[in-house]
């Protein structure tokens, strides 16, 4: 079960309920994998709400690494989401709006 007090959300992926949480760790391999300097670009970067459908996987992934899931962004690539693209939009929605607030 998900924590919201730590940043974590739950979501339903391949027909399992899985946690997901961006830790530091998750935050300083999206900074790594999105090109910018720090979390306030990062958090910026995310306000602009445009992700291609590999950067969606990469921040699921990370997500889902960050609450100890042993997974590729290559495996996320290949799953399913509860509602489909859809539901993989809304995921990545609660996540960054349990790590950074409703902002982005």
């Amino acid at each position: 079960m998900a924590n919201g007090r730590r940043g974590e959300i739950e979501a339903k992926i391949d027909g399992k309920s899985l946690s997901l949480c961006l830790t530091l760790g998750a935050l300083a391999e999206l900074e790594q994998a999105f090109g910018v300097d720090d979390l306030m670009a990062l958090a910026g970067r995310f306000e602009k709400g445009r992700l291609s459908a590999r950067e969606l996987a990469i921040l699921i992934g990370c997500g889902l690494r960050g609450a100890g899931h042993d997974l590729s962004n290559e495996a996320v690539l290949a799953m399913q989401a509860e509602n489909g693209i859809a539901g993989f939009v809304d995921m990545a929605h609660r996540l960054l709006a349990a790590t950074f607030g409703e902002t982005p």
